[in-house]
Parts: structure tokens; C-alpha cells; sequence
């Protein structure tokens, strides 16, 4: 049974709707995230679908603030507008991301909390572009990164459907956001610098003695490295963290937080390959080296034990 029909939608054509909404998350997620396209292959239809209806959600709203063309005077009225859109029901929506969306949202009880906090987050990006200390870019990666996780274990379950274990997987959840997003944030230094934007924490670049105008000229040298070894290291550290709740999740779900969450690590090794260069290269995996390390993550997962 289909996750559409599950829900007892009235009209044929209701049903129509929602399957072409669907594929276009499908095709949303597979043009802007292949290791996210990847990892979540290993999960059953119905759950596949539903995580890749919320990345698409993600995708479109980042997407609304983040055109360059446009002033943040102009993105405003448009994030506000998605944002009170998102709170309607699936039979009310006219935009087909949001329709798969926020029949996802109803059929998996979805609080509508996390919903307001990612999109808070996106928001950040109209007024924020530079952040002093680590706590606050903290914020802002629970804001758009952790809230998916957060969303992701309601669409997944956790073993038994137990609340108390939910609950204890909540904080692991939150730093498995914070450690894609702040993996996204070092391999993207360049291209969010030709946004106007710099994620790296002001206390660190004094930290390494390292200059905004060093980051704007592209400087690859000892104060650099050391920085980006720094940041590499915090990152690693949420993933430790992370990692090992992923038992708590259904059987059916683990293989693919484990392999998005092993797989997106592997960036930062990437980076590092990359001499830190991350002003002209892009550090990523080909779809071989995934599947090269794919038998190492079902083993990892496997050797998993209970919290």
C-alpha cells in the first residue's frame, strides 16, 4: 500500500497530483544532492519517498532566499509567504513541493515546531553573514540541518515506537545535523564567500591568525590549514557523537543514516586531500568510491549496539 492511498485521499486526481509531486522531490533531490539521493535509496518506498519530499522542502526554501540576484527586501516577502504556505494542509497547496511536503508533515505527525525553526534558520541568511563565536553558527546549523534530523526520526521510528528512547535520540540526532552542516560549510568556503558570506566563526579566524581579506584572496598557508584542521576536528567530534545512536532507529532505516552519515564524513578527508583548497575544488565522492565504501557501512551498522 502506497504512503498516498494509506492516507484515504479523496479524488483520483488527488492521487495524480501527489504522485507527480512526488517525483518532482525525487527529481529535486537526485540534481542537487547525490549522496543524499544515494543514502536514502536504501530506504524502503514509502519512507524514501517521505525524506525526499523533505529535502526538496529544504532545497525550495533555501532556494527562496538564496537567489542572488535578488536583496534581501525582495526575499523576505517570498519566505514569508512559503513559510505561511507551509502551514497549510496538503489538499490546500498549489506549489507541488510543498503538496508532497505537507502530506508527509501529516501522515508521519511531523511538529510543525521544526517546520518554523529550519526556516528560521534560512531566514538568518538575509541579515546574518558573518558569526562571531561557534555557539552562535551552532544555532544556526540546529536551525537548518539539525531540524532534518529531528524531522527525519519522525519519518524513520525508532525502535518499538518507544517514546523514551525517541527522546534519548533526539540530542545524537542534533549533532548529526550540526556535523553535515558545518561539513557543507568547510567544503563550501568559496562559493558561500561569492555570496557575501562567511560561516567560519570570527573567534576562530582570529584563533589562526588568519584575515577576512586572507579568505577573500584565496590564501592556502599554514594559518589556513590549521584552521580548516580545526574545524575538521569539531565536525568529526558531532559525528562520534552521532554515529553510534543510529542503532535506536528501525532496522529499515539505519543502513541509510548510516551510509548519508559515513559518506558525508568522508568529505572532509576529501578536503584534506584536496590540500584544503577549497576555493577552487570541490570535495566529493564518485558514485564508485561510495559504493566502494558501502560494504564498510553495512558492517559498521551491523556491529552496532542497542543504547
Amino acid at each position: 500500500m502506497t504512503m498516498i492511498r494509506s492516507l484515504k485521499l479523496r479524488p483520483t486526481q488527488d492521487e495524480q497530483a501527489f504522485e507527480r509531486a512526488f517525483a518532482l522531490c525525487d527529481e529535486i533531490t537526485r540534481d542537487h544532492s547525490k549522496s543524499f539521493y544515494f543514502s536514502t535509496s536504501f530506504l524502503p518506498r514509502d519512507k524514501r519517498r517521505a525524506i525526499r519530499a523533505l529535502y526538496a522542502f529544504c532545497r525550495t526554501t533555501d532556494d527562496t532566499v538564496d537567489v542572488l540576484s535578488q536583496s534581501a527586501a525582495e526575499a523576505r516577502p517570498r519566505l514569508d509567504a512559503w513559510r505561511r504556505a507551509s502551514r497549510l494542509d496538503a489538499h490546500e497547496q498549489t506549489n507541488p513541493v510543498l503538496a508532497a511536503w505537507t502530506l508527509v508533515r501529516e501522515r508521519y505527525r511531523v511538529p510543525q515546531q521544526y517546520v518554523e525553526e529550519l526556516i528560521d534558520g534560512c531566514e538568518m541568511d538575509l541579515t546574518v553573514n558573518r558569526y562571531e563565536r561557534w555557539r552562535d553558527l551552532e544555532r544556526y546549523c540546529y536551525c537548518v540541518a539539525s531540524t532534518v534530523g529531528l524531522i527525519s526520526m519522525h519519518i524513520i521510528g525508532v525502535n518499538g515506537d518507544d517514546p523514551a528512547l525517541f527522546e534519548r535520540s533526539r540530542q545524537p540526532a542534533i549533532d548529526l545535523g550540526i556535523a553535515l552542516q558545518l561539513t557543507n560549510i568547510l567544503r563550501d568556503v568559496g562559493e558561500d564567500l561569492a555570496r557575501g558570506r562567511i560561516y567560519l566563526p570570527q573567534e576562530d579566524l582570529r584563533r589562526f591568525g588568519y584575515t577576512e581579506a586572507d579568505l577573500k584572496a584565496g590564501v592556502i598557508d599554514d594559518r589556513f590549514r590549521a584552521l580548516m584542521r580545526f574545524e575538521i576536528q569539531r565536525a568529526r567530534e558531532y559525528y562520534a557523537r552521532s554515529i553510534p545512536a543510529i542503532v535506536a532507529l528501525k532496522p529499515d532505516g539505519r543502513i541509510a543514516v548510516g551510509a548519508a552519515a559515513i559518506l558525508y564524513r568522508s568529505i572532509l578527508d576529501k578536503i584534506i586531500e584536496n590540500d584544503f583548497d577549497v576555493f577552487n575544488k570541490r570535495a566529493f565522492l564518485s558514485f564508485r568510491e561510495k559504493l566502494v565504501r558501502m560494504p564498510r557501512i553495512f558492517w559498521m551498522v551491523k556491529q552496532l549496539r542497542p543504547l
